[in-house]
């Protein structure tokens, strides 16, 4: 299967199988960094274990009474971990494309890592609860300041109004060269559009 812009998802759905450049030493893979941004229990650790081939790193604690005031809760009643570093997990894309997901966390007094983890990624993942639109928008300023790449991954939850992408690019004022996706964190192929979204994004605007 290709995207729009040609990346192909080879063998991404047979767990274990080899890939060319795991056979063939002369053909290394290109690695490549990606962030996962959001606001707090927005689905970024499910995102990441979504489509990670290798058993994710997580860093989830559980949450205290000492986060009550800090941490809203009534949009995910049901959550009791929170991330307090980052998720990280890796995707082989098409044969010689490996992509390495780096999950930041979502609550403001955590920000500080975020300089650490972005660096020498080629792209971020905005991932938006439109339930609370606003929580994503410390990572849109983020991004755009830095000039990373990024594209807007809606993640429709059970219950919420859907929406179309360009209500939620109105809402959120994102430039229109930015791509917005629809997706569900908990489906692997939703998950996959929004990475080949970003990889063929983040092409357009860095040629070879």
């Amino acid at each position: 299967m290709e995207d729009a812009y040609g990346l192909g998802v080879k063998d991404i759905e047979e767990e274990g199988g080899l890939q060319g450049w795991q056979t063939d030493r002369t053909r290394a893979p290109v690695a490549t960094k990606i962030v996962v941004a959001g606001g707090f229990g927005v689905g970024k650790t499910t995102f990441v274990g979504s489509v990670s081939e290798i058993t994710p790193l997580t860093t989830e604690a559980l949450m205290t009474e000492a986060s009550e005031d800090l941490d809203d809760l009534a949009p995910t009643p049901e959550k009791t971990t929170t991330t307090v570093a980052m998720d990280f997990g890796r995707i082989t894309l098409d044969s010689d494309l490996v992509l390495y997901l780096f999950g930041t966390p979502g609550q403001k007094r955590f920000w500080f890592m975020w300089d650490d983890l972005v660096r020498g990624a080629i792209g971020a993942i905005v991932m938006a609860d439109t339930r609370r639109l606003q929580d994503c928008f410390p990572a849109l300023d983020y991004f755009e300041s830095c000039g990373l790449p990024y594209v807007v991954a809606v993640n429709h939850f059970e219950g919420s109004e859907s929406f179309e992408p360009e209500d939620v690019r109105e809402a959120l004022t994102v430039p229109p060269r930015v791509p917005i996706v629809i997706m569900d964190a908990r489906r692997r192929i939703t998950v996959l559009d929004s990475l080949l979204a970003l990889v063929g994004y983040a092409l357009d605007l860095t040629p070879e």
